[in-house]
């Protein structure tokens, strides 16, 4: 039997109706069609300051998201608390430009990072770096032009911004994801993650870069940054992803007329990932990795490396992260078998979230067979209930 079938442990938190909503809003993220019409609604719900709220606030709102703020996520991830499921609080919040806004965000990651102190249920928090800093600024840097003063001073705030984060993360000893980005603001990202792992990851893994497993350079790039660490005297943090804006990555490279990042094809795609993932427990003493995938055959891939190398499978180097709201069958079954498991739990003001929500909708609209998978384990649990009690 696939270990991710059992639906009874994947959806025991769940009542009969609340499963029954869960089938209603995966229909109609399942439908392109009504994705489509769906995002623009929002979309202009938001740019025209539309009351949408309401609409959203029982519906896709509280599946994809923890609340508007820490606290409601905090009631609404209590049942990953009780099933021993991490939450990674994420400050989805997105698209800001302003100084203001970037230290407004910065602050609330810093309280975040402060929330997750000496709490066993928060076993990291995450952050883009494009939340503190202007997307301009970075493509600007990424693509080596120079910098005027005011923009040199607008980087080293940046760079402020940053640091203060990983230092409060080192203080209180959190693990902190630095989340990928589009490749043309990427390097820039990872030479931040960079700085800050060689200052911060001596004897514990506290900064995590993030590798997209959907460019072809990315496994070399982990092999690198292996061996920058070994010569620095560092360990390394990675979260290993597929990644999310390959849509984008190929249309800006055809414009543009630049070879693609992209992998050729899925295939690829999964055989990088999965020899990432390799690569990190073949170097588990100096390499700490996030497989964040909502992939069977990559998750049941590392379950089985840490069994064949006698490795505890709660190693506090290996982490399952999935999105809240979704693959609870990958999530909540490997829990209950023991490994390391944590929820990434967007929040945020329902409206500034809607950029993430539009986002979500799509790629389950694009991956091919996420949603029908979804949709077929809750009526297997739905039928599984009936059955149960008509007996």
């Amino acid at each position: 039997m696939n270990i991710f079938d059992n639906t009874e442990i994947a959806f025991a938190s769940k009542s009969n109706p609340e499963l029954r909503k869960s089938h209603f809003l995966f229909s109609v993220i399942g439908n392109p069609l009504m994705v489509k019409v769906g995002s623009w609604a929002m979309s202009v719900a938001r740019a025209t300051g539309f009351p949408i709220g309401w609409a959203l606030q029982n519906n896709i709102f509280a599946q994809f998201c923890g609340g508007e703020n820490i606290a409601e996520c905090a009631r609404a991830t209590q049942v990953l608390d009780q099933r021993n499921v991490g939450t990674i609080l994420d400050y989805s919040v997105e698209g800001k430009e302003s100084e203001t806004e970037f230290d407004r965000t910065r602050d609330e990651i810093l309280a975040t990072i402060r929330t997750a102190r000496g709490n066993a249920n928060i076993p990291f928090c995450v952050f883009k770096v494009t939340g503190v800093a202007r997307f301009a600024l970075l493509e600007k840097i990424n693509a080596g032009e120079v910098l005027t003063s005011e923009e040199q001073t607008e980087f080293e705030k940046v760079k402020d911004r940053v640091a203060t984060l990983c230092a409060l993360a080192a203080e209180t000893v959190t693990p902190l994801f630095i989340d990928a980005e589009e490749s043309w603001i990427q390097d820039v990202i990872d030479n931040l993650c960079n700085e800050m792992m060689a200052l911060h990851n001596r004897e514990k893994v506290i900064v995590f870069n993030t590798i997209q497993m959907y460019r072809h350079d990315r496994l070399e790039f982990l092999k690198k940054s292996h061996r920058d660490a070994l010569a620095g005297g560092y360990k390394i943090g990675m979260k290993i992803v597929r990644g999310a804006y390959m849509e984008k990555e190929r249309e800006r490279a055809a414009n543009m007329g630049y070879p693609s990042p992209i992998q050729p094809d899925k295939a690829a795609t999964d055989r990088d990932y999965n020899e990432a993932i390799s690569f990190g427990i073949d170097h588990i003493q100096d390499i700490a990795i996030c497989a964040g995938t909502h992939n069977e055959e990559s998750s049941f891939a590392l379950t089985q490396l840490l069994e064949q190398k006698g490795l505890p499978l709660n190693h506090p180097h290996v982490y399952f992260a999935q999105l809240f709201g979704m693959s609870d069958h990958i999530s909540f079954n490997l829990s209950h078998r023991g490994f390391n498991v944590a929820k990434y739990v967007p929040y945020g003001p329902i409206r500034e979230v809607i950029p993430y929500l539009i986002r979500r909708a799509a790629e389950n609209t694009s991956v091919k067979g996420q949603t029908g998978r979804e949709l077929s384990l809750i009526r297997k649990e739905l039928a599984r209930r009936k059955s149960s009690k008509a007996a």
